[in-house]
């Protein structure tokens, strides 16, 4: 998603999630600002394919060979 031009807005959050988002920008060396945006862009991405993002299934797809077993006996 190409970056044209910033609007602030404003919104609520729980303050828990808003903690967290706190600490993991500053771990990350990141800004808020930057967080929110990408998980805006994952929710758009993911609400407009309504399946999880590519991402997600590549990882998911390579824990295949080594967890096989695994994941058999938690399907039964």
């Amino acid at each position: 998603m190409a970056m044209s031009s910033r609007e602030k807005f404003a919104t609520q959050v729980n303050s828990e999630i808003l903690a967290t988002v706190r600490d993991l920008a500053q771990s990350e060396g990141r800004q808020i600002q930057a967080l929110v945006d990408e998980a805006l862009a994952d929710l758009i991405e993911k609400r407009r394919q309504g399946r999880p993002r590519s991402s997600v299934m590549a990882a998911y797809m390579s824990s295949h060979e080594p967890f096989a077993t695994l994941y058999q006996k938690l399907a039964k």
